[in-house]
């Protein structure tokens, strides 16, 4: 089981981990301070949100644990996991096309709204970590 018993940390690489998808009562941190930012994660079984300075981030239903997730002018790099498949939708630039790659495999283009968010699947199997990796087209 991958979930982070902290909620949320900060990784070696300066890559962040968050999301307890094992937890049946909601659970949140606020003011998590990483690289100059502060984060708030909220997590358990139906949902896992990440804030960034305030601002939205990440979101999965049902909940999910996510870890090394890197953020670049390109875009989005993390792995996740759940008990279940997730739907995904995270922050990127307004109104871009993204390549999305799940496992090494392309799941399309995608352009974001005029918001900037990008929704998405991924199929999970508790215990085994998926790869996904967003890039700006």
């Amino acid at each position: 089981m991958s979930a982070v018993q902290e909620l949320i940390r900060s990784e070696a690489d300066g890559s962040i981990s968050f999301g307890d998808y094992t937890l049946d009562k909601k659970s949140k941190l606020d003011n998590f301070e990483n690289s100059g930012d502060l984060y708030k994660v909220k997590t358990f079984e139906e949902i896992t949100k990440l804030e960034r300075n305030g601002m939205f981030v990440y979101e999965s239903v049902p909940g999910t644990a996510v870890t090394n997730f890197t953020e670049t002018d390109d875009g989005i790099e993390f792995s996740v996991e759940g008990v279940q498949d997730a739907q995904i939708t995270v922050q990127l630039e307004d109104d871009a096309v993204y390549q999305v790659l799940v496992d090494g495999a392309s799941a399309g283009t995608m352009k974001t709204n005029m918001s900037g968010k990008l929704n998405f699947s991924v199929e999970l199997n508790e215990g085994v970590k998926t790869a996904v990796r967003i890039v700006k087209k």
